[in-house]
This record gives C-alpha cells, sequence and structure tokens, in this order.
C-alpha cells in the first residue's frame, strides 16, 4: 500500500469519545494533537501532520478517524457552533 503524501489526509476527532488519555498526543510524531482546555484531543496543526496513522492506530477509544482529503471532505464539528441557531438567537 503507497504512502500518502503529506497534506492527503484529515485527522478528525471524535470529542464524545475522547476520555482525554493523551495517548495520540504522546505517540504524534509531528506534534499535531494537543490536549484542549476541556482534556480532550485537538487537532492544532494539521500542516505538520505526516500521515503516519499512530494517532488512529493508538486511540484506545477509537475517537480518531483519519479520512482522505477529496473535495467536500470535512470532519464533524461539535459544539456550540455546530448547534442551529434559532431566529431569536440571530
Amino acid at each position: 500500500m503507497p504512502k500518502k503524501e503529506k497534506g492527503q489526509t484529515l485527522v478528525c476527532v471524535y470529542p464524545d469519545w475522547c476520555k482525554g488519555c493523551g495517548i495520540c498526543v504522546a505517540f504524534c510524531p509531528g506534534k499535531v494533537l494537543e490536549l484542549n482546555t476541556l482534556g480532550k484531543a485537538e487537532v492544532t496543526k494539521m500542516d505538520q501532520c505526516i500521515n503516519c496513522g499512530f494517532c488512529e492506530l493508538h486511540c484506545p477509544d477509537f475517537a480518531i478517524v483519519i479520512k482522505p482529503r477529496v473535495a467536500g471532505a470535512s470532519c464533524p464539528v461539535y459544539g456550540p457552533s455546530a448547534l442551529p441557531q434559532t431566529e431569536s438567537e440571530g
């Protein structure tokens, strides 16, 4: 299987599944992931990802998925910005 070139993938973290163990952060050679203020893994430096797959492979809770970067591909959005706004919220 040919190795994916840098920039061909997206690293998606599902915060509802992440328990904040930090294993992905420890194994990432590019230091792409960090634990945020809620203690969840978060992609902070996607441009440094070398597509090694260590984060996805070592996550004990399957909270990280590596997806091919194709037109229209994106990671799920969580938090207040993902909620639909009502007319009163503006």
